[in-house]
């Protein structure tokens, strides 16, 4: 293979953060790299530098042996080179099809040609097996259909030769996780080089050629895929030896504890269906199952968020009503969202803010405004005990990474004192030493009596820290395990089970 992309020393700096220092890679033509390293390791920082987002301080680009100055997104374009970032940057109020294609859009002379419009987006996703609509408006998506759209975006330009892939699959289901692996793999027999980003040692088991290690904004190494173990690649990741083998909790028996909170029959008419389940103090109790199946969904009728149409919940033995986010908070109810961006961060807001904003009945001096002193004092506290990499509470939250933003969200129920709380993907975008430090977390606070119910699509988390597991199909409930029950077998069985078969 010839060497496609060469990077050379690149640094730079940011108001109290040197986030790249002198970083060195290479990308071969027909390669997939994966690039890996903690959050705050650089990874998004050298991706939007060479997609011509940031502008280095210092360091050579070549592509094809030939240096180039990507100092403009488009400029990227034209080098050919296109990114999917971890964060999605979509328009939500566009179509698809207009979101694929905007600046781009076939015109006869000032008029937009929507029918061509379609007609190309339509081919393009037929071609990369993505099942939407070219009409579809993006807000109304999931965030797995989000993202598809994004890759879709990136791979519409037909002179890509180098694409960057910032965490892909975070948001997607294991079948288009599937596609999207086919997809890599046909772009990279024409010979595209591929840097592939990534916490999830599996995929790049899958996928990668070789990979290279980022820490703390430094290079660190660069191995073949088949001559590194995982606990070497995340040593060299996180400078300290961090098991990357998973466990369940097999010698846990069924929880006991006093009863947390209690659903029964809960209903919506978008999709739930007598969902029901029990919560004890002390408790983690995971939630599984494939995409759409109605976990997140559950999590918001539980909070009020979206309307209920029928059962009942139940807090501490009491029933509730809850008509609103701000009486689940009152009840002592924490949620975390699985899109930290749009519904669990103010990003225009420093740390400090984003950690008081449940807690600020508690933070308000008598004339309504902020006790900064209070605020900065417990966000201090929590920026510590969380190991969130920030230069101060001063920061904006949208200048930090996101696992680190992940954290921010954590601090801020934690600062509230929740008796419930509902992790919905705690660990998505996170890198595998902070999710060490993400599982201590659920662990200590389940020792401390708090309830969990913890979201996740990732089989080998939901089995390490259950103490139960509620797997769901099609909006109901098809079964709950213990840990001596459950294994990944077990779960997909449930996971795929038809909601008739359920009632029968």
């Amino acid at each position: 293979m010839s060497q496609l992309l060469t990077v050379e020393g690149i640094s730079k700096g940011f108001p109290g953060v040197q986030a790249l220092d002198g970083v060195n890679f290479e990308l071969d033509r027909g390669e997939v790299l994966a690039l890996v390293g903690e959050n705050g390791a650089g990874k998004s920082t050298l991706m939007k530098i060479l997609s011509g987002i940031y502008t280095m301080d210092s360091g050579r680009i070549a592509i094809d042996g030939d240096e180039v100055d990507v100092n403009d997104p488009k400029v990227a374009q034209k080098l050919g080179i296109s990114i999917i970032h971890q964060e999605m940057n979509l328009m939500p109020h566009l179509t698809v099809a207009q979101n694929i294609y905007i600046g781009r859009e076939p015109r006869t002379g000032p008029w937009l040609r929507d029918g061509e419009l379609n007609r190309r987006t339509k081919q393009l996703l037929e071609g990369l097996n993505i099942h939407l609509r070219p009409s579809q408006v993006v807000g109304d998506l999931t965030v797995a259909s989000q993202q598809m759209v994004e890759i879709a975006k990136a791979l519409s330009y037909d002179h890509t030769k180098i694409l960057i892939m910032d965490e892909p699959t975070s948001a997607i289901s294991i079948s288009e996780t599937q596609v999207l692996f086919g997809l890599i793999r046909s772009l990279r027999d024409r010979g595209v080089g591929i840097v592939y980003i990534s916490h999830r040692m599996e995929e790049l088991r899958q996928i990668a050629d070789r990979v290279t290690v980022l820490r703390d904004g430094q290079y660190v190494g660069t191995r073949r895929m088949d001559e590194v173990s995982d606990d070497e690649i995340i040593s060299m990741m996180v400078g300290r030896e961090i098991s990357a083998g998973y466990s369940s909790r097999q010698d846990v028996p069924a929880h006991t504890g006093e009863l947390a909170l209690s659903v029964r029959s809960l209903s919506t008419k978008k999709l739930l269906r007598d969902v029901s389940f029990d919560l004890h103090k002390g408790e983690i109790l995971g939630f599984a199952g494939l995409m759409g199946a109605g976990r997140t969904e559950t999590a918001r009728a539980l909070i009020g968020a979206d309307p209920v149409s029928g059962g009942t919940v139940a807090v501490n033995g009491k029933e509730v009503r809850i008509s609103g986010p701000e009486v689940a908070v009152r009840l002592g109810i924490g949620y975390l969202p699985e899109d930290r961006k749009r519904h669990g961060l103010m990003l225009e807001q420093d740390v400090a803010f984003n950690v008081a904003m449940a807690s600020l009945s508690s933070n308000k001096a008598p004339l309504g405004f902020l006790r900064e002193g209070r605020a900065r004092k417990v966000t201090d506290r929590f920026i510590k005990a969380l190991r969130i990499k920030t230069p101060s509470s001063r920061t904006m939250v949208k200048t930090l990474s996101g696992g680190n933003q992940q954290k921010v969200v954590i601090a801020k129920w934690l600062a509230r004192d929740c008796d419930v709380l509902i992790f919905d993907e705690p660990t998505r975008g996170i890198d595998v030493g902070a999710k060490e430090e993400i599982y201590k977390l659920l662990n200590d606070l389940a020792d401390e009596g708090k309830a969990i119910i913890m979201i996740s699509s990732e089989l080998p988390e939901v089995l390490r820290l259950s103490h139960r597991i509620v797997v769901m199909s099609q909006g109901r409930v098809t079964g709950t395990l213990t840990p001596d029950k459950a294994d990944q077998e077990s779960i997909m069985k449930l996971a795929t089970q038809n909601i008739e078969d359920v009632a029968a």
